[in-house]
């Protein structure tokens, strides 16, 4: 079984990853105005009439009346409001769409960037969310926020999209591309049914030209195109259909050693851009590998970079059989044009070896083959000296073999009373076997000649001469040199392939090796120091690792730890990052360096240089390792690239956090701190006319609210810092209690509070303080939103591992799922201290000063009345037991 005849089992990998997510189709348009939103609402209706249960979850009718009456008998979830800097947004409610978990929901504006303080950033995140859950979503989308199209659609429309969609969302989604010509659209867009006239006019001047939406057209029918034909090798691959399903064109470069192989390269990637297509360049390994020189070496690795810096997929595929190999692999790939070159041999190499083309052409069926004419003028590498083994072996492998013969023939004439000659002459396969799989083919034939001749000199008669009176005997000689030459052909042919399967395992496990490393870094410095690790190890180098900067390249990590480079090396490592090309020691630029620098290329640009070097001086890179150093320098430049995108991320999460924050805490102070001092202001005027206790207790009152409010305040900051000052003593918990209850008597007013805590429960060893904290925020919390003249209850019990000491109030409770974002620092919800006239630090606070304490506090909902409840956990190292008299507690 070959295979194209089994399914691949990477498919059947990402089915079983799809299994239980819900089906995402996309609706995907070259601008806005085509009618994406009309197509899917129109969809969505059809899929209602036939019992599907199909609900809105967001749709942007724009105003347009057409549009708003398809929305018209679909079920609409209503959105949420989300708060940010003073303005109420609406957003795509994500939490009731979970709830209500419809068949289908209809998410318009998939690249929508969704307001501060929501679940995710962006709406393609809640649509994720709602496919994890199972279910269907239809969506809205257009050509230009796809990821990997942003810089070409910017480069002619001169418009920069920042709101995109990764492309990784789009594999797997079901695409309808929503179609009409660039002269209708403009039509629409001037009777104002895309944009209000004066938008309309602006953009036919700017965006909406003809030759833009034509661009923006064929990119969408064009991306549209190459996920369908994604999907359908996706399923021919799953079911290991034959043939090259040729719905697009896939083209495979042949490369080899030659430096004419350059120029293949050149002409697959014309033949792939005429054809708008993708494509591979391939080496295929065989034994014939093992005797390359270094210069070919080299050449092959160049040509391979080469291939990659032109936008092809590389690919080295061990062997046994050029053609064989060649044909498996555009089989595998689907490929339905090959490129490859004519070599310049004389007609008597072809006679005797035969030609890789014409075999090619006789064995590849359906798939075009582009043969190029080598140059008969190029320098042949093959010219350059060989370091590579002697194919003639080393004299030592023939003196082995001669032993073994010498060893069966001593054997055969002990035997030679027991067995008859025709067994005898069967030892002497021992030998030819041992000497091919061993030695090679040419030590192989050597030890069948010399078992031969020993077999006619010592048991043919006349022994002791080469002379055979007998021709049978004859015969036998024959027979056993045949099988002699046919053994080693076989064993030589298992070893080259033994040889090869062992150097691709070898290289396998290296690379596999090499990315857990990298993925098992933390963060850059981590990564940096192992990817020159792994490189050291594996090559036996020296190595170092610069990034670019404003001064020039930095030294970031090193093995050996190097503190600096000298001027030349500084200068290699510039030169590579500026010409994305290898500098230094065994290349072609600045060798008076003793470093090797290599740049770490993305489809960002060069994120640093590697640079290598032997403690001998030596050439830094042996030929037979280049290959495998091309395969380290892409594996370290994707992981210094995803490690670049992820604390780009971070920081950008950080900041949008920080502007969250800002902006909380500007609401929240313009409110908490005005309130009262409008109080204590007015309170203040009226007590100079009107001398009162009762304005004394107000003003007493506000100022210390204002007290709370800016201990809170300096209370967080000292949460966040670390820089908690903590005592931890025995404490009565009733004590706490009770003192608590007395400094919140004011925002208790209204509310019998119930004490429940067994008289006999231990003292535990916390921060007296911390703990009075803790509970004046809970009880200020319960008292804010009890309903009114209800009780708020205080328990304490125990459990075999800890004590819980809980506060209880009958209100709103808290939402659903919310449980532990009340505790997050300035976010407001429903039914917690976030949402009416608190700070948003209370609950903070309470997490913060619990956890410094050993502590834990959790949120829920009881029962029977309805109402919220806080617990403070208190486990049982920090549980007080005394003993009695008699040591016993």
């Amino acid at each position: 079984m070959t295979n194209n005849d089994r399914p691949a089992p990477e498919t059947f990998l990402r089915q079983a990853a799809q299994e239980g997510r819900g089906r995402l189709k996309v609706f995907l348009g070259a601008a806005p105005g085509v009618g994406k939103t009309w197509e899917m609402l129109t969809d969505g209706r059809a899929r209602r009439a036939a019992g599907v249960d199909v609900v809105i979850g967001v749709v942007e009718t724009h105003g347009r009346r057409e549009t708003e009456a398809l929305v018209h008998g679909h079920e609409i979830v209503p959105r949420c409001t989300v708060q940010h800097q003073g303005h109420s947004l609406s957003e795509m409610d994500l939490d009731a769409i979970l709830e209500r978990h419809p068949q289908l929901v209809l998410v318009d504006e998939l690249a929508h960037s969704n307001a501060p303080g929501s679940r995710h950033p962006k709406r393609y995140q809640d649509v994720e969310e709602l496919l994890d859950a199972g279910i269907d979503v239809f969506s809205t989308l257009n050509i230009q926020h796809v990821e990997s199209l942003n810089d070409i659609v910017a480069s002619f429309t001169h418009v920069r999209v920042r709101e995109t969609v990764p492309d990784s969302l789009l594999e797997t989604a079901e695409l309808e591309v929503v179609d009409l010509p660039p002269d209708e659209l403009i039509e629409r867009l001037k009777d104002g049914k895309v944009y209000i006239p004066q938008e309309a006019t602006r953009a036919l001047g700017h965006f909406f030209s003809k030759s833009n939406l034509t661009a923006l057209r064929e990119l969408a029918l064009r991306r549209a195109a190459q996920a369908i034909d994604a999907q359908m090798l996706d399923h021919v691959r799953s079911h290991a259909l034959a043939g090259s399903f040729a719905v697009g064109e896939r083209v495979v470069v042949a490369v080899s050693e030659q430096t004419s192989a350059a120029g293949l390269v050149r002409a697959g990637k014309r033949l792939a851009d005429a054809l708008k297509a993708p494509w591979t360049a391939v080496h295929i390994e065989t034994q014939r590998g093992a005797h390359f020189s270094d210069a070919e070496r080299h050449q092959l690795a160049d040509t391979l970079a080469l291939a990659s810096r032109l936008g092809a997929t590389t690919a080295s595929v061990p062997a046994t059989d050029i053609v064989e190999g060649l044909r498996t692999f555009a089989a595998d790939a689907r490929a339905t044009q090959i490129v490859i070159g004519k070599s310049a041999r004389p007609w008597w190499f072809e006679l005797r070896h035969g030609s890789v083309v014409d075999r090619l052409v006789r064995s590849i069926g359906d798939v075009a083959v582009h043969v190029l004419p080598g140059d008969p003028t190029a320098p042949s590498v093959s010219a350059h000296a060989r370091r590579a083994p002697d194919p003639w072996g080393r004299p030592r492998d023939y003196a082995l073999s001669l032993m073994m013969v010498a060893l069966m023939t001593a054997l055969g004439r002990l035997l030679i009373e027991i067995i008859d000659l025709g067994n005898i002459a069967l030892l002497f396969l021992v030998p030819v076997m041992f000497a091919a799989a061993t030695f090679g083919l040419r030590a192989g034939l050597f030890a069948g000649l010399a078992s031969s001749l020993a077999y006619n000199f010592f048991f043919l008669p006349p022994t002791g001469t080469l002379t055979v009176n007998n021709p049978e005997n004859i015969i036998s000689i024959l027979v056993l040199l045949g099988v002699a030459i046919v053994t080693s052909q076989f064993a030589a042919r298992v070893r080259a392939q033994a040889d090869l399967a062992q150097s691709s395992a070898r290289q396998n496990a290296a690379l596999a090796s090499f990315s857990r490393q990298l993925t098992a870094a933390a963060d850059q410095e981590m990564l940096m120091h192992a990817i020159c690790g792994e490189v050291a190890r594996l090559l036996d180098v020296h190595t170092v690792l610069l990034l670019p900067s404003e001064d020039g390249p930095v030294l970031s990590a090193a093995v050996p730890p190097e503190d600096r480079l000298d001027e030349i090396e500084l200068a290699a490592a510039q030169w590579a990052m500026d010409n994305e090309q290898p500098a230094g020691r065994g290349s072609s630029t600045l060798t008076a360096s003793d470093w090797l620098f290599h740049p770490l290329r993305t489809s960002r640009g060069v994120l640093g240089v590697l640079g290598l070097a032997r403690a001998d001086a030596s050439e830094p890179v042996r030929s037979d390792q280049v290959p495998l150093l091309m395969s380290l320098l892409d594996q370290a430049s994707i992981a210094l690239d995803r490690m670049a995108l992820e604390e780009e991320n971070l920081r950008a999460r950080q900041v949008g956090e920080r502007d969250r924050l800002r902006s909380a805490l500007l609401s929240s102070v313009s409110h908490d701190l005005r309130t009262p001092l409008t109080t204590i202001l007015s309170a203040a005027q009226q007590i100079r006319r009107h001398p009162s206790d009762e304005l004394a207790d107000t003003i007493e009152t506000e100022a210390r609210r204002l007290n709370r409010f800016v201990a809170n305040l300096l209370d967080m900051v000292r949460v966040e810092a670390g820089a908690l000052p903590m005592k931890a003593e025995a404490t009565d918990l009733f004590d706490a209690v009770a003192g608590a209850v007395q400094d919140t008597r004011t925002s208790l007013t209204g509310h019998e509070v119930r004490v429940e805590i067994a008289p006999d429960i231990p003292l535990v060893k916390v921060d007296p303080v911390l703990l009075h904290h803790c509970l004046i925020n809970l009880l200020d919390n319960a008292g804010r939103y009890a309903d009114p003249e209800t009780p708020i209850i205080i328990q304490g019990r125990r459990t075999h591992d800890a004590i819980l000491l809980s506060v209880l109030d009958q209100g709103p409770g808290i939402p659903s799922g919310s449980e532990n974002r009340v505790f997050e620092t300035f976010t407001r919800l429903e039914g917690s201290d976030r949402a009416k006239h608190g700070t948003g630090l209370g609950l903070a606070i309470v997490k913060g000063f619990s956890e410094a304490m050993g502590l834990s506090v959790e949120a829920s909902n009881h029962d029977d009345p309805h109402g919220a409840c806080f617990t403070i956990r208190i486990p049982q190292r920090l549980i007080i037991t005394y003993l009695d008299h008699k040591g016993v507690p």
